[in-house]
């Protein structure tokens, strides 16, 4: 029966064992947030309700359809941040260091799940990558934890202090959108300290672990003057700041005379800044999403749909895809074929990879909407926000997740887990990465636009 299961897997393509892991993992994730340790006395909970946070935990992000606060005890609360951390660093990250434990090789099939997980190119220097993103992550949240906890001193005894530090900084480095204040970051929305310290921490966590990982070399190179980033790490960079400056200016504006007319200019800052900042996948919020008008909430849908960058803790088409988007409209308009930036020419690959992403993201999206609309009886503007959000893994909601039907709840997961997995892994389930034609037709030119 073991070999039997044993040749199966072997046969699944990394991509279905990816997927499979995943699928696992929330199922693990079920069972132990279902533990009558992990649930207050009086708690709610229902089947649909532990898949449903389950799914959002995975893949990290913290739309619920029960309070979190109101549902698990402190036990679940430490068994809902390991799942946290599971789904937002992968689980081929944290398989990867169990297998270092116990001596086991890491092969070529290993090799290449670490590979799909974190949609790298090649298989050179993965399992070094491993252990660094588990450091970085680690120590990430270890401070977060401590400069938190310390802080909220001035809130909580100490005990629940600490705890609510913990879990922030486990949240929000995992960019999860999960909290157990009961109201997110809305207690804190004039508390700039904490506001400031959950905003590096998402961006710690949604920047890309490659761009963490060349900042630290960066940082302890002897010659700092010679060390050259990656194009990813240059273009990532630019892109998620762009768009964290765009997203802060745009809610700026559209809200000066609508949520910040009886605002200071540091609160309006902030609270633009903030919501901004969390679009990026990561679900934490100082302000009800009801009291933001129309074209500031699109703005954030879109931001949503973009989501964060590559190999990191979020969701979306990415930061990098959308980048390419632009730079190949941009040269084509020009007139040219191929993208070129910072001195290199982008694979033609990628181009294509990054229009079939977002092809695919902005359909599977309309088709959500669409069933969504039948099925719910919720505003188009809440359907397309929640949609959004699945799809982002980001966790902000115009409150209607607990009264969605159990078909809602159904396409909400789907897009959750989908955004998790990544678009090119769910579209790769039905075969391989890439397969050379053996034939091709004489070809022809069709009309277009």
């Amino acid at each position: 029966m073991y070999r039997k299961i044993r040749r199966k897997l072997y046969r699944l393509s990394p991509f279905q064992l990816i997927v499979s892991y995943y699928l696992i993992a929330i199922v693990v994730s079920v069972s132990l947030l279902s533990l009558p340790i992990s649930l207050q006395e009086e708690a709610e909970w229902t089947f649909i309700d532990a898949l449903f946070t389950s799914v959002s935990a995975v893949s990290v992000t913290g739309l619920t359809t029960v309070p979190t606060a109101e549902t698990f005890s402190v036990p679940g609360v430490f068994i809902l941040a390991f799942v946290l951390q599971f789904g937002g660093i992968g689980v081929m990250t944290l398989g990867t260091f169990i297998w270092m434990i116990m001596g086991k090789k890491i092969g070529l099939k290993e090799r290449n799940l670490i590979k799909t997980d974190h949609n790298q190119s090649n298989l050179s220097g993965l399992v070094n990558l491993i252990k660094q993103v588990l450091q970085l992550i680690i120590a990430i949240e270890i401070i977060g934890t401590i400069i938190l906890g310390t802080y909220y001193l001035n809130y909580y005894p100490w005990q629940e202090a600490y705890l609510q530090g913990f879990f922030g900084a486990v949240s929000a480095t995992t960019n999860a959108g999960f909290d157990i204040t009961g109201e997110s970051l809305k207690p804190f929305a004039n508390d700039y300290f904490v506001q400031f310290v959950t905003i590096v921490l998402l961006i710690l966590g949604s920047i890309g672990f490659p761009v963490l990982i060349e900042i630290k070399d960066f940082m302890l190179s002897k010659n700092p003057q010679t060390y050259r980033f990656s194009l990813f790490t240059k273009l990532t960079t630019i892109t998620f700041f762009g768009l964290l400056i765009y997203g802060t200016v745009m809610i700026l504006l559209l809200e000066m005379n609508h949520f910040f007319a009886d605002k200071s200019w540091h609160e309006a800052f902030f609270y633009a800044l903030f919501q901004s900042a969390t679009t990026k996948s990561a679900g934490l919020s100082t302000l009800d999403m009801k009291q933001l008008s129309y074209p500031t909430l699109f703005v954030i849908c879109g931001l949503m749909f973009i989501g964060a960058s590559p190999s990191s803790v979020g969701g979306g088409i990415r930061t990098t895809t959308f980048a390419l988007n632009v730079l190949f409209i941009y040269s084509f308009a020009r007139g040219y074929r191929s993208v070129k930036i910072f001195r290199r020419e982008i694979h033609e690959l990628d181009i294509l990879k990054s229009l079939v992403v977002t092809i695919v993201a902005i359909f599977i999206c309309f088709a959500s909407t669409v069933i969504l609309l039948v099925t719910e009886s919720f505003t188009i503007m809440e359907i397309i926000f929640e949609v959004c959000s699945a799809f982002g893994t980001n966790g902000l909601s115009m409150g209607i997740t607990p009264y969605l039907s159990n078909a809602g709840k159904i396409v909400i997961m789907f897009l959750m887990f989908v955004g998790r997995v990544g678009l090119l892994t769910f579209l790769y389930l039905i075969g391989s990465n890439q397969v050379e034609a053996r034939y091709h037709y004489p070809k022809e030119r069709v009309i277009i636009g």
